[in-house]
């Protein structure tokens, strides 16, 4: 086992001490609104997924649900984070 360098954990951690806090790009009292935004999309995709004839595209029905799938998830995630629950 290798020995860390104590000057180097020195140095690093007074970086890290002069380094600013973390600020989200966007605010916290828009992940609300957000939420429902990308909730609401996901609900509307997958309705319209769901009343698709079968006679569509199977491509077309890929991007679709893809899509809807990856807005549920960003979705959840907002909604998550305005609750107070950081994931």
């Amino acid at each position: 086992m290798v020995a860390a360098d104590p000057q180097a954990y020195r140095s690093i951690q007074s970086l890290h001490r002069a380094l600013p806090a973390f600020a989200p790009s966007l605010s916290e009292s828009f992940l609300p609104y957000l939420a429902f935004f990308l909730l609401t999309a996901t609900f509307t995709l997958a309705f319209y997924f769901s009343t698709l004839p079968k006679s569509i595209m199977a491509l077309r029905e890929l991007g679709i649900a893809s899509t809807a799938s990856i807005l549920g998830g960003f979705g959840v995630v907002a909604l998550f984070c305005s609750v107070g629950v950081y994931v």
